[in-house]
């Protein structure tokens, strides 16, 4: 038996280690063994859709997630070989703007084609149950881009992560848990800005991601046609999709690209395609679609969630919503005349950081919009909301309020209750306790770095009976 006062110096240390790793990310677990929410079996009704498709619940999974209208969808393997669309989930939160992932704290969502495997999955997440989408990826980390820890959770509150409510977290986890064990070593996720639709695209083409966005649209394009997992190659800072090197080699994401080698059928199938795209993107700017560039505060949620917003993290900043600003394609023309004189001032699909596009669509140039962190910014927000930006310069995102305990799925998804637990409720007239959804709380600085002071947080929660910490994600 250890002596008191070991016993009493080995507790306060796996407090401060604790404590030290839920300040870490999203991907942090519970205090807790495994429960048995990972274990939760798959509803009969979604046992019914998989076998309605032809398919069974150990068939693997593909997921593919649309920003801007707050979905992801599942799709299924059906016994031939090919996907079929099974179910879709409305996002209960994303964060930041269109656009990828580019460094270590500014809130966006990943966009690119990731790979989820089994060592990515955490039943005991501090979020209900979560699993990492695998970035960055080998594109992310060819355009320097920073930061990880970007997971599929509950709790409805990111800063960076694709947040579900509890209950569909629950079977979103269970079908994936289901794959792997039927044999599937890895499922794609393929995170888009929106439907990769000719109708958004003729919106958002003078948008200054439209060169990576015409990547992610050959990628979507090629599991439109096969209906297959999509390979997902880099060579020269840019996707190549269901091709390998010619020579039997591998693809340096940096080098030039190689001769490469495809399925000469699928890839006339993927450009009939692309062609006839192309085209109604040309008739819809003909007919006077006009460019856009959508601005959010701070990322958005399903409309199925709106009168639940106050459920969500920075319910602030979806009441505000999206705005369209729009684009010039004159002003675009003329920027295009000043590239030479000032190199870097101009993006297109050809000569776009994000990396030229295979077939780039004559109207997909846009001068550059300013990055949301910069100062100058405060400006765009000003006029269109009539208050200043959350600053990006926030690294860590503020904790949510603490919980007393995760609640089990309910039938119906909705966001959970997030209680504040260490201050008094407040009571009604009657004198009666009312329940309080607490706002995320902003990380005091000292707390955040200095393990001392996140092992005395650990301490008062426990001697408050709290079992488990919530935070926001990275």
């Amino acid at each position: 038996m250890l002596c008191k006062p070991f016993a009493k110096r080995l507790f306060a240390f796996s407090l401060i280690a604790s404590a030290s790793g839920v300040l870490a990310g999203c991907e942090e677990s519970t205090f807790s063994p495994m429960t048995s929410r990972s274990l939760a079996q798959l509803p009969p009704n979604t046992l019914a859709a998989m076998e309605a498709i032809g398919s069974s619940k150990n068939a693997p999974v593909l997921i593919r997630t649309y920003k801007k209208e707050a979905e992801l969808e599942i799709w299924k393997m059906k016994a031939d070989g090919h996907y079929a669309f099974l179910k879709s989930f409305p996002m209960c939160r994303w964060s930041g703007q269109l656009g990828p992932k580019v460094r270590e704290g500014d809130r966006q969502v990943p966009e690119g084609f990731y790979a989820i495997t089994p060592a990515r999955m955490n039943p005991n997440s501090a979020y209900y149950l979560s699993f990492d989408v695998g970035y960055p990826n080998a594109y992310d980390r060819a355009m320097g881009h920073t930061g990880g820890s970007i997971m599929v959770h509950g709790v409805c509150s990111s800063a960076g992560c694709f947040s579900m409510t509890d209950a569909q977290i629950a079977e979103i986890y269970a079908i994936a848990r289901e794959a792997f064990a039927g044999g599937q070593h890895a499922i794609q996720m393929q995170s888009y800005p929106f439907h990769m639709t000719a109708e958004n695209l003729a919106k958002y083409r003078l948008d200054k991601n439209i060169g990576f966005w015409n990547q992610l649209k050959e990628g979507s394009d090629n599991f439109e046609v096969t209906k297959q997992d999509v390979v997902a190659g880099v060579c020269n800072k840019h996707y190549v999709f269901n091709a390998a090197p010619a020579d039997g080699s591998q693809f340096d994401a940096t080098a030039a690209c190689p001769p490469l080698k495809r399925n000469a059928e699928t890839q006339a199938e993927v450009a009939a395609k692309q062609k006839r795209d192309e085209a109604k993107i040309a008739e819809l700017a003909a007919q006077g679609v006009r460019p856009v560039r959508t601005v959010y505060v701070d990322g958005g949620q399903h409309p199925d969630f709106a009168s639940l917003a106050s459920y969500a993290s920075r319910p602030e900043a979806l009441a505000k919503g999206p705005v369209d600003v729009s684009l010039d394609e004159g002003k675009s023309k003329k920027a295009r005349r000043v590239a030479a004189a000032k190199p870097g001032v101009i993006r297109t699909a050809a000569n776009s950081d994000q990396g030229p596009s295979p077939k780039p669509i004559e109207l997909a140039v846009a001068t550059v919009a300013p990055e949301p962190a910069k100062p100058q910014e405060s400006s765009l927000f000003a006029r269109l909301w009539g208050a200043k930006p959350v600053e990006a310069k926030a690294e860590t995102p503020p904790l949510p309020a603490t919980e007393t305990a995760l609640p089990r799925p309910a039938e119906v998804p909705l966001p959970p209750r997030r209680n504040e637990t260490t201050a008094a409720k407040p009571r009604d007239a009657n004198g009666k306790s009312q329940n309080s959804v607490a706002a995320p709380t902003p990380v005091k600085p000292q707390a955040a770095a200095s393990p001392a002071g996140a092992a005395a947080k650990v301490v008062a929660l426990a001697r408050a009976g709290v079992s488990t910490i919530a935070q926001a994600d990275r």
